[in-house]
């Protein structure tokens, strides 16, 4: 890294109720919510149509994405990042694998502390992570080595400047690989929804081809798919069968949601 460089807090991203927000600000918010109806005895009424609104699933899918990441750092830390590390730089001693894996866990879980870093695009910067205990070697002290990464930054760029999001991946034994991000397609806000006691029925036009897709919507239990139809989507992006583009439909199933008053399922 460089003095500019920065990366990211472990901030796993959920989507509930059409809005997209941290999974450990979600939990943080039920457990406020639990420790002061157990300090008052109390609940708060403002807080009922919320509850009411969470599924013990969400919640778990929320645990399980805040996990997995905060588990990805845990094991990779120990296995590339420290793997090299065999002494202490102040004593001489060997490191043991206990110490590493007891490190890795501190730092991940520094990493995903919510309430420390406060937003999902907080920029750490070297001396963030070395407070951490992370030896970050400052690439701009090596002026041939700064120059030759700068150099490779920009060509970078120009190589791949007719997309505005990609990812770069590059090791010893990989090649790059550009990932751009999928076209999403919007529909317009209001359709018409056919709404039984069970099901919701929708026909969706695709912006990008005209085709026209049968969705089927379940309403708090599961129902076998029509003939024709296809299952509405769990993240609400639906792909054309015929010429595969992404449309988001995330207004069409709170139209459903509000109608019916029940939830996609």
């Amino acid at each position: 890294m460089e003095p500019a460089s920065a990366l990211g807090p472990i901030d796993a991203q959920i989507i509930y109720q059409g809005k997209q927000f941290s999974a450990d600000a979600f939990i943080k918010g039920l457990d406020k919510i639990k420790k002061e109806v157990e300090e008052t005895g109390v609940l708060n009424k403002a807080y009922i149509p919320i509850l009411q609104s969470i599924s013990p699933g969400e919640i778990q899918n929320a645990e399980n994405a805040l996990d997995f990441a905060k588990r990805l750092v845990k094991e990779w830390l120990p296995k590339y990042k420290f793997k090299t590390w065999t002494e202490h730089s102040s004593t001489g001693k060997p490191v043991t694998e206990k110490e590493r894996i007891t490190l890795a866990n501190e730092i991940a879980n520094k990493l995903a502390e919510h309430s420390e870093w406060l937003t999902h695009g907080r920029s750490l910067k070297i001396e963030d992570l070395r407070a951490m205990k992370l030896k970050i070697t400052d690439y701009s002290e090596k002026s041939d080595l700064a120059e030759a990464i700068r150099r490779y930054f920009v060509l970078l760029q120009m190589t791949f400047a007719n997309t505005t999001v990609y990812k770069i991946f590059e090791t010893p034994t990989s090649q790059i690989v550009n990932f751009a991000a999928p076209q999403v397609q919007q529909i317009p806000n209001s359709l018409p929804v056919q709404v039984d006691l069970e099901t919701a029925q929708i026909e969706v036009d695709c912006p990008n081809c005209k085709n026209k897709i049968n969705v089927q919507a379940n309403l708090n239990k599961a129902q076998p798919i029509e003939k024709g139809a296809i299952a509405f989507p769990q993240d609400n992006k639906l792909k054309c069968p015929k010429c595969g583009a992404e449309i988001n439909v995330i207004n069409i199933r709170q139209q459903i949601e509000a109608k019916a008053r029940k939830k996609i399922v």
